[in-house]
């Protein structure tokens, strides 16, 4: 056997053994980097070319739920026969825990993201309203050394830690579009691979924010930008309506 077929069953070998390693998936850029520090030897470029189309080389070993993550095709067959799960209820104690990462997060949207000049945790029912209450809510207001003063804008979050309730969070967060500027999502980055990628194209086309945690650490959520929030132009009317239960909190 000559060493360029040598070096792409040697590639195709380790690809499927990692991802055969990962009952949740794994995305392309960590299956390359794996495979690259298993064989150094190997030039980076030709990896990726023995990679990138694994599912329509390995059909019956690898497939592809998502854009860019790989899952081995036996655990694809494992996840069909699982019976859907029913949409779960928050325990307080769930919900509790959430609440240790609100503050964290409204100081990281001011500080680190600066989306907001001001942002404070909210949760509960504090907007009495069947569409739901924002877990954190901030506004940008022109700051005196701006030249060009922007307007002011809305920035809403909803922030959830189990990992099974990630496509009610983002229905959420499309909700806060009516009253906010901008929206977020935030979520575990333990979430499987599959429902990340999930909500990172959904988050890219309707223009929500995606922000992943370390859900494990209130003390150190290591908050990370996946995607940017789109600025947009919500319903006066209920941005005003809204503001109102929380005017002597976020705007003093």
């Amino acid at each position: 056997m000559n060493i360029p077929q040598l070096r792409k069953d040697l590639i195709r070998s380790k690809a499927i053994e990692i991802i055969e390693s990962q009952p949740a998936g794994i995305r392309y850029s960590q299956l390359v980097k794996q495979i690259h520090v298993a064989l150094p030897n190997i030039p980076l470029n030709m990896i990726h070319g023995n990679v990138w189309n694994l599912e329509t080389k390995v059909p019956d070993r690898v497939a592809k739920p998502a854009r860019g993550v790989y899952l081995a095709a036996r655990y694809v067959e494992v996840r069909a026969a699982e019976p859907e799960p029913s949409t779960p209820t928050p325990t307080p104690e769930a919900e509790a825990q959430e609440e240790h990462f609100y503050q964290p997060f409204a100081e990281w949207l001011v500080n680190e993201l600066e989306e907001c000049t001001k942002a404070i945790p909210l949760g509960g029912n504090r907007f009495r309203d069947k569409w739901g209450t924002p877990d954190v809510i901030g506004v940008r207001a022109p700051r005196q050394s701006d030249i060009v003063k922007p307007p002011t804008e809305i920035v809403s979050a909803e922030l959830k830690i189990d990992r099974a309730s990630l496509i009610v969070a983002f229905g959420q967060a499309c909700a806060y579009k009516l009253f906010s500027h901008r929206s977020y999502i935030v979520v575990p980055s333990e979430s499987q691979e599959e429902d990340i990628a999930r909500l990172d194209v959904l988050c890219r086309t309707l223009g929500v924010g995606l922000i992943l945690f370390n859900a494990a650490n209130p003390g150190s959520p290591d908050f990370e930008i996946r995607v940017r929030a789109a600025r947009h132009e919500p319903d006066m009317f209920y941005v005003n309506k809204y503001m109102r239960l929380v005017e002597d909190e976020l705007f003093a």
